[in-house]
Parts: C-alpha cells; structure tokens; sequence
C-alpha cells in the first residue's frame, strides 16, 4: 500500500495491519479484521459524540477551522454575504451550482407560491397554549407537514422530491411567523407574495392594521445575511440529526422536525440566548473586570467564544460585528453593544483568552441583532431554523442520493451485567435488606 496506510501492530498478539488511507482518514471497518480470535467480534472505535468520526462524505460545506474558513459548494461566506441572496445561496447548496438568471427566477417563483399553508394546520396552532414556546409549536407542525402531504414519502421519485424542497423552504418562515403570533395571542398574517423572503417573514411578523406591511430595506437585507451566515454548518448536531432520521428513509417533513428538535436545546441554537443573558448579568462596562475575573476563576463562562470546530476565528463572526452597526442604524444603538464591544476587545488582548483560542463566534453578536429587531429571546431558535432547512435539506438529499449510506445504526461498549439468573420477589426483597443492613 505504500506510504497511504496505516501500519498498526496489535500487542496482544503480535499481529500487523496495513490499512488504507483515503482523503486522509481510515475507514472504521478495516479495523474490524483485527482480532484476538476467530470468534472475537473485531475492534472497534470508540468516539463519544463524534469527536473523530466522519459519518459521511460531503460535497456541501467545507470548514478549515485552523484557518477560520467556511465555504458553501466552494465559495467563501464571505463573498455569499456580501453579493448573494438567501434564495440563491439555498439554490446553491442544494443543486451545487450558482443559478443562472433563468433557473432563479422559476427557483424564487416556485418558492414564493408554495409560501401558504393548508387551513388546517392554523387549527392545530391554535391547539396550543398562548405560552407555548415557538420552537415546540414549529416542531410538531412541520411534522404534521406530512399528513397533509403524504406524497412526500416518496423520497426516490426526484420530482416529488424537488417538491418538497420547495414547500420546506416556503412553508418554515410562515410556520415560524404563525408560531410568534400566536404565542403573542395576535391573528395570523398570510403571506405576501410581492415581497422577497425576508421581507415577506418579516410581514407575517409584524403587520398590524396596515393595508400592505413595507419591510425597512435595511432590516430585509440584515435578515438575509444572517440567514446565509446560518443555512448550513457542515455535521453539527441537528445536521447530524437530519442525516440519522433521514436514513430510514422517512419522509422530510419528519426528518426536519428531528433537526427542529435537536436545534432546540441550549448547546445548539440557543447559544446565543446564552450571550445576551451573559451581558445582562454583566450589566455595565464598568463590570467586565469583575466578570473576566470569575471566568479565569472558573466561576463562569464566557458565552459566545470559541467554538467546537474554529480554533482561530469564526468568519461569520466579523460579518455579523459590522451588520449589528448597520441594524442599530435603524433600530437604535443597543444598550448590549457596548457591553459586547469591550468584552471583545479585553478578550482578544488577554493572553489567557488568546492561549485557549477563545475567539468571537457566530452567536457572540447575533443575539444583540435579533434582539434589536424585535425579537424576543425565544424566537431565536426559530429564526435559526428557517434558514438552516436548507443545509438540513441539501445534506438529507445528498445522503439519500450516497451509494454507501445506511440506516444509522451506531456500535457500543457494552459495559454492563454479565448474564445473571432472574431472582424470585422474596430473594429480591432479602437482597435489599442485606445492603440496607450494610448501610
């Protein structure tokens, strides 16, 4: 095999392996063939939440967190940032090419007249509590998607399943914006077909008694940009979950509640909920030494920096510092900002911050944004969702499509009891008493 392989020696019994190296990894099963004896099972690698592991081969997004980069089918987020749109960018991920004039105009057309619900889905929003949280309420109706749409099971048929793309990125934000109003206790706003994505997501938020909802042009855009800097994040968690679900072959609409859900909890996309409560408590400039101080301490956590795959910088992090001065120019200067501003600048100058490669992420300044836009705390999750459909989309399409994909189906260590007799209730209850008396 030459130089691509790994030599592996086995000291239990003096046995060598050669296995193959291919884009820089080693495939899990070729290690099964080392084995003590003809009746060992072979080994096994241990990998709790997937530290190591590559559960796939991916065309779609390429992180170099060493160097802080972050592409889409090639093209740095900057660039997407700054000249894209969110509708291209979905195009982009999705298909693997940038459209042409032609293919995105019947893209956004058919996005925009897939954007309404079925009526029923309005009642089972209404079944919910007026407190309810709007991530919850998404993740049941986006599930409840597919008994309205039972041809989605059809995941190998490519126009039936070209469809359901198109109605997942359409229906998300007017799930989303459904799910606000009615945690507020306002009536729903149907969509608005003249306007673009954001623009219409942020119609279904906000319009009151107004004849036609006029988004600031400002907001629209920093809305778009967010949503480009969120659609996709290589095998994150809900990404991973995506995949998982995706590969028993159920239908989308089930398989995107799962990433739904996974995105729900704290580590994931609440973290920046966790940013803003962290400046909260900070409450002043004057008490950042204080806070700093804990932290070193090991007191309390730095909320927003570092991050599990950018060891240098998250390059989403820069562009959204400059969108947040854009979105005060509008809304006004938050409060937070300069709460977040020098922490920033205290952390990148401490050495003990800089040694850890504790360096601003996406979340650091995204919170301060969505807050100043109107948005309370616990929609950010929700917003967070809208866009990312279309990596869970893009990975879920390429893992149907991938030859040597399977039915998730993860090993373990057992490490449990060997087998063992079951015991009578009277042998049970002398059993407990026994280690009672021994107490």
């Amino acid at each position: 095999m030459g130089e691509n392989s790994l030599t592996i020696t086995d000291n239990r019994t003096g046995k060598t392996y050669e296995l193959p190296i291919n884009e820089g990894a080693v495939r899990a099963m070729d290690f099964r063939q080392i084995k003590v004896s003809d009746d060992d099972f072979g080994m096994m690698v241990y990998d709790p939440a997937f530290t190591n592991t590559a559960s796939c081969r991916s065309e779609i997004t390429n992180i170099d967190g060493e160097k802080g980069i972050l592409r889409y089918r090639g093209y740095p987020i900057e660039q997407l940032a700054s000249q894209s749109t969110f509708l291209e960018t979905a195009y982009l991920l999705i298909n693997g090419e940038l459209p042409t004039r032609a293919q995105f105009v019947e893209w956004e057309h058919e996005i925009t007249i897939h954007t309404f619900l079925h009526e029923n889905t309005k009642k089972s929003m209404d079944g919910f509590l007026y407190d309810s949280h709007p991530m919850g309420m998404l993740v049941s109706t986006v599930a409840a998607l597919s008994t309205h749409y039972p041809d989605s099971k059809n995941i190998f048929d490519d126009e039936v399943r070209q469809l359901q793309i198109k109605r997942l990125i359409a229906k998300m934000p007017t799930l989303a914006a459904f799910a606000y109003r009615h945690s507020l206790g306002q009536p729903y706003v149907y969509p608005d077909n003249d306007l673009s994505f954001t623009g219409n997501l942020l119609n279904m938020l906000y319009k009151m008694s107004e004849v036609k909802y006029l988004p600031d042009p400002v907001l629209e855009r920093a809305l778009d940009i967010l949503f480009i800097l969120h659609a996709d994040h290589e095998q994150n968690c809900s990404t991973n979950a995506m995949r998982s679900v995706g590969s028993s072959q159920v239908d989308p609409y089930s398989a995107i509640a799962a990433a739904c859900a996974a995105l729900y909890g704290p580590l994931h996309g609440g973290a920046n909920e966790a940013v803003l409560r962290m400046l909260k408590e900070i409450g002043s400039v004057k008490g950042i030494a204080k806070f700093i101080k804990r932290v070193k301490d090991g007191e309390d956590l730095l909320m927003g920096f570092g991050h599990r795959v950018y060891k240098n910088f998250d390059p989403r992090a820069s562009i959204i510092k400059e969108l947040a001065h854009q979105v005060f120019e509008v809304t006004g200067r938050n409060p937070l900002l300069d709460i977040a501003l020098e922490l920033e600048r205290i952390a990148l100058e401490d050495d003990y911050f800089i040694d850890r490669k504790l360096y601003p992420n996406v979340d650091f300044y995204s919170g301060i944004i969505y807050q100043s836009m109107g948005f309370p705390v616990s929609m950010f999750p929700v917003l967070f969702a809208i866009p990312r459909t279309a990596g869970w989309i893009a990975q879920w399409q390429e893992m149907l499509l991938d030859s040597e994909q399977k039915i998730a189906r993860p090993r373990q260590l057992y490490v449990g009891q060997d087998e063992r007799d079951y015991l009578s209730w009277d042998r049970r209850d002398n059993k407990a008493a026994a280690k009672e008396a021994v107490a």
